[in-house]
């Protein structure tokens, strides 16, 4: 289980990594504007494929959007 956005999540397994993870939530991390956090660590983009989310994990995702 993780902690997605401050709610418990049983159904996201633990041991993937942040794009697996992105992938699963179908969030567009194709555009700009997405932004991950696990356990209080801002992970850059880069970096998504190789780290992990291990269960017990808190994890953020935040879209920016347009709009007033």
């Amino acid at each position: 289980m993780i902690r997605l956005n401050g709610t418990a999540r049983d159904d996201l397994s633990g041991g993937v990594t942040v794009a697996q993870l992105v992938a699963e939530l179908q969030v567009p991390a194709q555009g700009r504007g997405v932004a991950v956090a696990v356990d209080g660590e801002v992970v850059r983009r880069g970096a998504w494929d190789q780290t992990p989310v291990p269960d017990g994990s808190a994890v953020e995702i935040v879209t920016a959007v347009q709009g007033g």
